[in-house]
């Protein structure tokens, strides 16, 4: 199996990254790696597998991210979605949330590199897909660079070849999953000791990465960066990605550009009975910034609830929110 491009990606984000928001940042980047929401094992094997890994081929390359601390219902977990489409499994080390910890899954698995090491080895046996871990660079009182360096070395051991490292560690207890992305602090230089530590294997930095700037400053010290939150509030970051990360022609799509494909991607969401603020709410962010934004931002995220646009009009709500900011910035290419 091909390895996806890791150079650049985003971050797989609970309630965020479905796969309408994965369709409207292909509209911004075509080979920027994309991840689903975390989808648990337990879920796969007891749920609607259509709805829980439901994908269009347009959002390809894709990773799926599963959760799960038990190797044998990760392994069912992996046969179910191999032949799906995706480009690899990632398996989630890194979620600090209280429900998470609860099902044995998440940061707290960091703890237990043996268990993690054998997770990977069951789902590295499932398939022929690759698997990779994203996990944090410690948690609570299991956070010295020794007790890093012994779980990524005894998880590659098990087979796998690239991690992705939020450069955090986790606190389980005394601190909100909303605190841990902000809270503890960024330790880019630990993730470069790891890379230096182990130029063998694939390290992708996490955490913290505001602009294409930032993300492109991290390729070299590791292999690859992913960005987070910074992708979804403000997704024209991204517009400059394939020309400027990997290489592609062209300068990237203007803002107008992606109006317009987002209008061609609203009358097909509602054709199918979608209601269109499913799909806008992940664009309200397209014009940060920019005069105008507000407007666009009201009228995706409200206006886009009546009815009247929820039909053979919804495009035409897309081009008339746009038409708030001015065209001669709807029409600026990214910066090279």
């Amino acid at each position: 199996m091909t390895e996806p491009d890791r150079r650049l990606s985003v971050a797989p984000m609970m309630d965020w990254t479905d796969s309408l928001d994965r369709r409207f940042l292909r509209l911004i980047t075509k080979r920027t790696l994309l991840y689903t929401e975390m989808v648990t094992a337990q879920a796969l094997l007891h749920g609607n597998v259509d709805s829980l890994l439901g994908h269009e081929e347009i959002e390809a390359p894709l990773a799926l991210q599963l959760g799960g601390g038990e190797p044998a219902l990760l392994a069912k977990a992996v046969r179910i979605a191999a032949d799906r489409g995706f480009a690899e499994i990632n398996l989630n080390v890194g979620c600090p949330s209280d429900r998470v910890s609860a099902g044995r899954f998440g940061a707290c698995l960091m703890t237990e590199p043996d268990l993690v090491a054998d997770c990977v080895a069951a789902m590295a046996a499932a398939s022929n897909l690759p698997v990779t871990v994203k996990h944090r660079i410690g948690v609570d009182e299991t956070d010295s660079y020794a007790d890093l360096v012994r779980f990524v070395g005894k998880v590659a051991e098990a087979g796998c070849r690239s991690f992705v490292v939020h450069a955090r560690k986790a606190w389980l207890s005394g601190l909100s999953p909303k605190e841990n992305r902000s809270v503890p602090p960024l330790r880019y230089d630990t993730v470069h000791r790891l890379k230096a530590d182990f130029p063998h294997l694939e390290i992708v930095l996490n955490g913290g990465l505001l602009t294409l700037d930032d993300a492109i400053a991290q390729i070299g010290p590791v292999d690859g960066a992913m960005i987070g939150r910074a992708a979804y509030e403000t997704p024209y970051i991204l517009a400059g990605a394939d020309a400027r990360v990997f290489g592609e022609a062209g300068p990237g799509p203007s803002r107008q550009e992606v109006v317009e494909g987002l209008a061609e991607l609203a009358a097909q969401v509602v054709a199918t009975g979608t209601p269109l603020a499913r799909l806008t709410r992940h664009a309200l962010g397209l014009f940060h910034g920019c005069p105008g934004a507000k407007t666009w931002r009201r009228m995706l995220g409200e206006d886009a609830r009546l009815p009247e646009w929820n039909g053979p009009d919804a495009p035409k709500l897309i081009r008339r929110a746009a038409s708030r900011v001015p065209v001669e910035l709807r029409a600026l290419a990214p910066a090279a």
